[in-house]
């Protein structure tokens, strides 16, 4: 977020430890701004690690999809490599190669036809995204310039349940967004309606495989035939990119038969998060192109500064390869089956806690686990009265868990819905007693109303 500097704030001084007396600096440690003089290692990490006892406890934050743990030697890797900076052709060789084998697995795992295709690794899905945004409004200039049309404003059609990277991307742009709206019972995308928003100045059409709000997947197939057609009747070459940012290390190990992939022609690129699913601490995202024509040469720029000419892509430039390294790592330890039993533990426990709570009358879920281990529920309608979302997420927190709530997207903006997400490491043992708290705060506001006061 922002941080509005406020200067008569300069002088407020952090509260110190009488035990921590005569090993940190005379008057004290200024809060905003930098001290005066040095202080001991050990002080300065004690003074901290107190105030990081503040934030909540990973292990019960049901709200992130990011990964919470690793293994002992997982760490111990990220320690060992955070000075490599994955930038550094020439210095690092061996992390660069590591990064390419990521790319290479993961256009094998997405069942890339003939294993000719480019990507990278960035600093987290969402950047993955934009770089699959640029190529797709880059593609598009280059095609209008070729056919000699003018370079009216470009759109791109986006299911209204997309990540806010993509509102993003398209402000920062300059591409106007055209909205899909998720519809109800499936809350996805209805594919029959694309025509209505392509035309000659769409530069891609976004497929979402797990949504970050109510956790369900886009029809990609049956978008990427609409797409087709749509070809057909008219000349547009629309391409479609995923954005798997959460299904991505998910779908090709529990449903390896879904169709969405790069065994679609019409999907040109697909991003992924590796610090979600993929398993690793933030920050990691990849990106893949089927083919190396769809990434445009004007995106990939030539940089000297670091001893050897490389090729570079990204919307930053230096950068840790640890977790690239960590990525690697996963890669390795788990292969193929430890992934699929790790994203099958999830899913068995997010199912679990579907049934469970689809016993509570006042509660209706709207997804389960049917593909990936993510629950959003909202109150039945008839116990709307009583309380909310809302107020029952106030009521969980007083536990220790922690769970979002929000409305969702337009057209459906009437529903508000707590989600949980099930990571790894998140045992049925966990869920049951998720549950006997859930079951005694849903009491609780039953009999207590909207008007209950929270204590």
């Amino acid at each position: 977020m922002l941080t509005h500097v406020q200067s008569h704030r300069w002088t407020e001084s952090v509260a110190i430890n009488p035990l921590y007396s005569g090993l940190v600096p005379d008057g004290g440690v200024p809060r905003f701004k930098v001290p005066d003089g040095p202080m001991s290692p050990d002080a300065a990490a004690a003074l901290i690690r107190d105030e990081l006892i503040l934030d909540g406890n990973a292990r019960l934050n049901m709200a992130t999809f990011c990964t919470t743990w690793m293994e002992p030697q997982a760490r111990a890797l990220i320690v060992e490599t955070l000075d490599r900076n994955v930038v550094d052709h020439d210095q690092y060789p061996q992390t660069v190669e590591l990064e390419a084998r990521c790319v290479n697995m993961l256009d094998n795992l997405w069942r890339d036809p003939d294993g000719i295709s480019v990507g990278c690794s960035t600093g987290g899905s969402s950047e993955a995204a934009m770089l699959g945004g640029l190529a797709m409004k880059f593609s598009w200039r280059d095609r209008r310039r070729a056919a000699g049309l003018p370079e009216d404003r470009p759109n791109l059609v986006l299911p209204t349940a997309v990540h806010t990277c993509w509102p993003k991307f398209c402000q920062y742009w300059d591409v106007e967004p055209r909205w899909m709206p998720i519809e109800a019972p499936e809350y996805t995308l209805d594919p029959t309606r694309l025509p209505e928003f392509c035309d000659e100045n769409t530069i891609g059409v976004i497929g979402v495989l797990g949504s970050t709000q109510v956790g369900k997947l886009d029809p990609i197939e049956r978008m990427a035939a609409e797409l087709d057609a749509l070809q057909q009747r008219t000349g547009l070459d629309i391409p479609l990119h995923v954005d798997a940012a959460v299904g991505g290390f998910v779908t090709p190990f529990l449903e390896p038969d879904l169709v969405w992939d790069f065994r679609l022609p019409r999907v040109q690129s697909i991003n992924t998060s590796g610090h979600k699913f993929g398993l690793v601490f933030p920050g990691v995202g990849w990106i893949v192109w089927q083919e190396p024509s769809a990434l445009p040469k004007d995106l990939v720029m030539s940089c000297e500064l670091l001893g050897g000419s490389i090729d570079t892509f990204t919307l930053n430039f230096s950068r840790s390869g640890a977790p690239v390294i960590a990525q690697y790592y996963n890669f390795l330890r788990l292969g193929f089956e430890g992934y699929r039993a790790v994203q099958q533990t999830c899913c068995d426990v997010a199912r679990y806690l579907a049934a469970e709570m689809a016993e509570i009358g006042s509660l209706q879920v709207l997804s389960g686990g049917e593909h990936i281990p993510v629950l959003a529920v909202r109150i039945d309608p008839d116990h709307e009265h009583r309380f909310t979302v809302y107020d029952l997420a106030d009521r969980l927190r007083l536990r220790g868990w922690q769970a979002p709530t929000y409305a969702l997207p337009p057209n459906l903006e009437h529903i508000s819905v707590i989600r949980f997400v099930i990571r790894n490491g998140f045992s049925r043992d966990v869920a049951e007693m998720l549950m006997t708290d859930l079951r005694r705060e849903v009491a609780y506001l039953e009999n207590a109303g909207r008007t209950a006061t929270v204590v």
